[in-house]
């Protein structure tokens, strides 16, 4: 017979661990480069940027635009791998709370 407050309960055990881990993912930090180091990102697990760094060399007013360039890789490196991380940190928070349904992925579940 179908245990309906068994289910309750496990949705309700799911949902807190997915809470923590969703609120543990702003703790992972991740750093991309770009240009050979020129350029640094840092992002969090929750994919916020939290720093950008370059080589002073870079502030030259005719490289404007490869600065820009080198900004933008970096971040869209760091804010992928941060993503990666933060799929990870949900994997193994809710390992084992469900059965392995074909097609249910519950990684991007917040992100």
């Amino acid at each position: 017979m179908f245990d309906m407050f068994g289910m309750m309960n496990k949705v309700k055990e799911m949902q807190a661990k997915m809470k923590e881990a969703q609120e543990n993912l702003r703790h992972i930090q991740v750093s991309a480069e770009a240009g050979g180091g020129m350029v640094k990102a840092t992002a969090s697990g929750d994919r916020r940027l939290l720093k950008v760094e370059f080589d002073e060399t870079l502030m030259n007013p005719q490289d404007k635009e490869m600065l820009a360039d080198l900004i933008v890789a970096a971040v869209n490196k760091a804010m992928d791998e941060a993503g990666e991380r933060g799929k990870e940190e949900i994997k193994k928070q809710t390992e084992g709370m469900l059965p392995n349904i074909p097609g249910l992925d519950l990684s991007n579940f917040g992100l």
